[in-house]
């Protein structure tokens, strides 16, 4: 993996991250400390100067992330959320209960829909479990993620592409910035 493909794979994370948490309603927070430990505090404006982020173009981008996805997991028997289960899994066999926790954290899914996809896949026989109780990848849950990887990975790094490294770089650290702010206030509200 070089280093461009990891920054992309980092800020699409980061994207799907940030949308999961702030929607997609074409409102923009302003930037600057904040005045309190609360997003409420922030002011929101209705509208942004050119070239701002705002949650409506990380909506977009996410928006079409997904579309992306979708096409490449047609024609499997997998879903949204049993795709990011799967391919959390891939290297090291995994503990049950730290994936899950891992997984609702990465999607803020209940950890219940987390383990509903993972029993998907126990059942479809693209994980296993472990003599020691660990989950890893079958051979043909292998085979189904560098399929859907092959596939999304044409269109996403044609996209990511088109970006300099280093801008790449910014989102990236900008995205994650952004989410693990908003992670923050959600686990104190």
């Amino acid at each position: 993996m070089n280093s461009r493909t990891a920054v992309v794979g980092f800020a699409l994370s980061a994207i799907g991250a940030a949308l999961l948490l702030t929607g997609c309603n074409g409102t923009t927070v302003e930037a600057g400390p904040p005045a309190s430990s609360t997003v409420a505090a922030a002011t929101a404006t209705q509208s942004a100067p050119a070239g701002t982020l705002t949650p409506s173009i990380i909506g977009q981008a996410e928006k079409h992330h997904t579309a992306v996805l979708g096409r490449a997991l047609a024609g499997t028997t997998l879903d949204e959320k049993q795709w990011i289960v799967l391919n959390q899994v891939t290297g090291e066999p995994v503990e049950r209960a730290a994936h899950i926790d891992r997984v609702a954290g990465l999607t803020q899914w209940a950890p219940a829909e987390v383990e509903t996809a993972l029993n998907a896949l126990l059942a479809k026989g693209l994980l296993a479990n472990t003599s020691h109780g660990r989950l890893e990848p079958t051979t043909a849950g292998n085979a189904v993620v560098g399929e859907v990887r092959a596939e999304s990975g044409a269109i996403v790094a044609a996209a990511y592409g088109a970006v300099t490294p280093e801008d790449l770089a910014t989102t990236a650290r900008v995205l994650a910035t952004i989410t693990a702010r908003m992670a923050q206030e959600l686990t104190h509200g």
